[in-house]
């Protein structure tokens, strides 16, 4: 799915840019503090810009792994697609499996993987949010500290030139810094009783944040591990951030002139003192952490070590000169697009005038709706409506079905209104005829879509009534509005109906059969439920192969959903007295070079329908797939779009000894619903 297989391209982005940073970490390990955290503080920054970046920059394509591709001896390509939102390329060595059992479902893993990063980014910006809060409510209630007024020359030693508050915490807390623009550092209220050496060292070091910068730095470290809360690499980045951030402030109290022996006795003091855990520690900075506090105090003592500060300016530089750097990265898309993909399948304009049969206007349109190139396809069929005008005049089911085709155009374009209006028209002019059947369907799940299910109804009772043919199409939409509605009885009732009146050997049967499947299985009916998808499997093998030239152009509608391929070994002997190959004996696979996503329909989606189309596809020696058969289908139209996206697939050709040859292969589009 599209939400997946961005964030999956994001993960793996971010968990190079950790390495990276985990790699100049170690090259700068004998450098101060500062200039670590300072590096880790822009690797943050460079993480969370990331998935802003990946969306705003065009993409640059990069070729993907070919020796991955060309390693498994194919030939079984899966392919999924999720609406509304996509699963990583993935092409890898396997074995071919026997399709799934229908009423069984796999598991949708990248759709469950989406809500886990979600969930737990969420519960990290809720924690975020609840401490920020808490601290605010904290500091709005605090009294000025008596050591307020020792804080003005100690920060003017330190180079801070802007006044900072003083603030009273509970006896026996640990002193801390908070604030982005106002900052403001608390000390316990027993403070006043320690040593005026005590109490200047701990004022110093909290003062270092506050010239540092640290709590902006320690916000943006925290975001990006929210972000990224699953990776290992994020949660030792953190770790590092906050051991290379109290380093660094030390390192700024010892060049004020504090004596490191008494400066390290003093945090072993404070971390001894203190025996809880600060309640906004997400959203303050806390003096003494006692995990950290042993490689704090050998560094403290160590006179060998260099020691310097870098200024806030630097901290902000350093993160958009990372940011920067890594915008290329993040363009970065691990796909080839074939130089002709741009390229145009006819001169509109000639084809116009060559031509006064629009069913080759609508084929050419066909075309240009595959490559998404709406406006020409418009052209087209406006073309083709208007010698459907002049072969049968501006009534009955030809010009209707003219005006049919520009409505499913405008709503795979979203234009709604649009759409409504030719289905109004196409219903109108194909009066009572089978014809009108279609345009008042698509109406009525144009409501269906709204919830508005009081006006599908009419149009699904209009549409029955014009169906002709018996297909009992309208009556399953029906049935599947009284599930939306809530009512079962009448939902049962409807299915039961549109079963009746179809052919039950259709593939429309078939369709109705695995809708009601699900709608059984949703009311705890699982015995029945496996046997109505048991009965459409059958109905759907019996229906056998169906070349692609048997797919006609009816319109679409849906989202841009994910592809993923992998290639599997096929072990039955080649088939060379036919000229087509299959893997082994010589021959080696072909691998995907360039896929096109299929698209989920906008019925499919409304109707909440998902399921696999299997395709048998004969790849040519110059990379281009072609006779595609439907093994099995789906309804809904779903196995136009697997044919469709299919015929746009680049592979690089399998071989036999070296040579390029014809070879067979398999591919599986799993359509599922987010």
């Amino acid at each position: 799915m599209l939400v997946f297989s961005f964030m999956a391209g994001v993960a793996l982005k971010s968990s190079v840019v950790l390495a990276m940073a985990w790699l100049a970490a170690w090259i700068l390990r004998k450098r101060p503090a500062a200039m670590r955290h300072l590096m880790w503080t822009a690797a943050a920054a460079s993480v969370l810009a990331l998935p802003l970046l990946s969306l705003v920059l065009p993409a640059v394509r990069v070729p993907a792994s070919r020796a991955l591709l060309s390693l498994a001896p194919a030939i079984t390509f899966q392919v999924g697609a999720i609406a509304g939102a996509p699963a990583m390329p993935q092409l890898g060595p396997g074995t071919r499996q026997p399709g799934p059992r229908a009423a069984h479902p796999p598991i949708d893993w990248p759709r469950w993987l989406v809500l886990l990063w979600a969930a737990g980014a969420a519960v990290g910006f809720l924690q975020i949010a609840l401490a920020a809060r808490a601290i605010a409510a904290i500091r709005r209630r605090a009294l000025p500290h008596p050591a307020l007024l020792e804080v003005g020359p100690l920060a003017r030693t330190i180079g801070i030139g802007h006044p900072v508050e003083v603030l009273e915490a509970p006896a026996g807390s640990m002193p801390m810094t908070c604030g982005l623009f106002r900052p403001a550092i608390f000390l316990p209220a027993d403070a006043g009783a320690w040593s005026a050496e005590r109490r200047r060292m701990v004022l110093l070091h909290e003062l270092a944040h506050v010239r540092r910068g640290d709590t902006g730095a320690h916000l943006l470290a925290r975001l990006a591990l929210v972000v990224n809360w699953w990776n290992p690499l994020a949660w030792l980045a953190w770790r590092e951030s906050v051991k290379e951030r109290e380093r660094a402030a030390d390192d700024l109290v010892l060049l004020a002139g504090e004596r490191a022996s008494t400066y390290a006795g003093l945090l072993l003091e404070v971390a001894s003192a203190i025996h809880s855990k600060p309640p906004v520690a997400w959203a303050a900075l806390a003096m003494a952490r006692r995990s950290q506090l042993e490689g704090r105090l050998v560094a403290i003592l160590d006179p060998a070590l260099p020691r310097h500060s870098v200024a806030r300016v630097s901290a902000l530089a350093a993160a958009l000169l990372a940011i920067a750097m890594v915008a290329p990265f993040a363009a970065m898309r691990a796909q080839d697009q074939p130089a002709s993909q741009g390229a145009s399948p006819v001169d509109v304009d000639a084809t116009i005038r060559a031509t006064t049969d629009y069913t080759v206007l609508d084929q050419a349109a066909r075309e240009f709706v595959q490559l998404q190139q709406y406006d020409a396809a418009q052209k087209l069929l406006e073309a083709a409506l208007q010698l459907r005008e002049k072969s049968a005049g501006p009534q009955g089911a030809e010009y209707a079905q003219g005006l049919t085709k520009l409505g499913d155009l405008a709503r795979l374009r979203k234009q709604d209104t649009a759409a409504a209006d030719f289905y109004h028209r196409a219903g109108a002019v194909a009066g009572n005829g089978a014809e009108a059947a279609r345009p008042l369907t698509a109406l009525g799940v144009m409501y269906l879509a709204k919830k508005d299910y009081l006006q599908a109804r009419d149009y699904f009772q209009l549409a029955q009534a014009a169906d002709s043919a018996h297909t009992g199409i309208p009556l399953t939409w029906m049935a599947l509005t009284y599930v939306r509605e809530g009512s079962p009885v009448q939902a049962e009732s409807g299915f039961q109906q549109a079963m009746a009146a179809e052919d039950p050997a259709s593939a429309d049967a078939a369709t109705t059969l695995e809708l009601y499947a699900t709608f059984l299985k949703e009311q705890g009916r699982e015995g029945e439920s496996d046997t109505a998808r048991d009965k459409a499997v059958s109905i759907r093998k019996a229906l056998g192969v169906q070349s692609s030239a048997e797919v006609r152009f009816r319109g679409g509608n849906g989202g841009a959903p994910s592809t993923a391929a992998q290639v599997r070994p096929d072990t039955k002997p080649a088939a060379a007295s036919s000229g087509v190959y299959k893997v082994g004996n010589g021959v080696a696979a072909p691998s995907v070079l360039h896929k096109q996503e299929p698209t989920y329909t906008e019925e499919a989606r409304v109707a909440k329908y998902q399921g696999t189309v299997v395709l048998k596809v004969e790849i040519e020696p110059d990379g281009t797939p072609h006779n595609i058969q439907i093994v099995r289908g789906l309804g809904f139209r779903l196995d136009d779009q697997a044919v469709d996206a299919v015929n746009q697939w680049k592979f690089k050709p399998g071989t036999k000894d070296g040579v390029p040859v014809t070879v067979a292969a398999q591919i599986e589009v799993n359509f599922r619903l987010l």
